[in-house]
């Protein structure tokens, strides 16, 4: 081979290995996404260690406010969060206008009332004292399970987002607290109930299955968790990624073992 040709193939090789500096073979695609802490984090571990298997490297961002993730989400400092439903979301949109969608579900975890004092809810005594998440959404859940359960009645027609404005019967004139969802499990002490998101519930040290006295329907259940993102993102190949980690085998799987039913697939 001659001294030109030992030139030209070392230009040519050169010429290739910095493509290949350039342009990586493959680089794992990135995802920044927002959770609630606690039980809903511990799922995130799970699908990322799932999506990491389909070349999705996911970057878990855990709050301990519902109002934050969307916000986050929105303002562009995650690419997807997966902590609500679709009331929820709806009622954030009302409010504040976002421009977010739902991109696949992820889990649902039936509201339920808790209690302290009583280990039967037909047994709360007249003027109860009953903490509600302030939220529209939850708050109208929690008043939708004291109906559907005989406490109270609502005025017809208000659907998933009833306020006490809407209670048209109170017959043991229960009060209503109206507070933080994540502050419940810490005022159940001092309250005679308290109607509580499982999320919280769970990182309470509460059992959904056996502390809960009334709680939602498993099945048809309208609250349904899932992956949020901004409008036009939700074919983007790496959220169909994280929708698809998120309703595996193994995602369930976990759920089964972890949460034995207090916590369902949605999907």
């Amino acid at each position: 081979m001659t001294a030109l040709s030992n030139r030209w193939l070392g230009a040519a090789l050169g010429a290739v290995l910095a493509a290949a500096a350039f342009f990586p073979a493959h680089a794992a695609d990135k995802i920044k996404l927002g959770v609630i802490g606690g039980d809903e984090e511990e799922l995130a571990e799970v699908v990322k260690k799932v999506a990491a298997k389909d070349g999705l490297d996911i970057e878990i961002v855990a709050f301990s406010d519902y109002t934050l993730p969307n916000e986050a989400l929105s303002r562009g400092d995650l690419d997807a969060n997966a902590f609500q439903h679709k009331p929820y979301l709806d009622s954030q949109i009302a409010n504040r206008g976002y421009k977010i969608v739902p991109a696949g579900f992820t889990i649902v975890e039936p509201i339920g009332f808790y209690s302290v004092k009583f280990k039967d809810f037909k047994s709360l005594p007249e003027g109860a004292q009953i903490g509600i998440p302030n939220d529209p959404s939850n708050g109208g859940r929690a008043l939708n399970l004291l109906a559907d359960n005989g406490l109270i009645k609502l005025a017809p027609g208000k659907g998933l987002l009833p306020t006490v404005l809407d209670v048209t019967e109170n017959p043991k004139k229960v009060k209503f607290h109206e507070l933080d969802a994540a502050l419940l499990p810490k005022q159940l002490p001092d309250l005679d109930g308290a109607v509580i998101n499982t999320n919280y519930a769970l990182a309470a040290k509460l059992d959904p299955r056996k502390d809960a006295l009334v709680q939602e329907s498993r099945t048809n259940n309208p609250y349904g968790n899932f992956v949020a993102v901004r409008a036009g993102e939700e074919s983007k190949p790496v959220i169909v990624k994280l929708v698809k980690a998120y309703q595996s085998d193994a995602v369930k799987d976990f759920l089964d073992t972890r949460f034995k039913g207090a916590i369902l697939p949605a999907w």
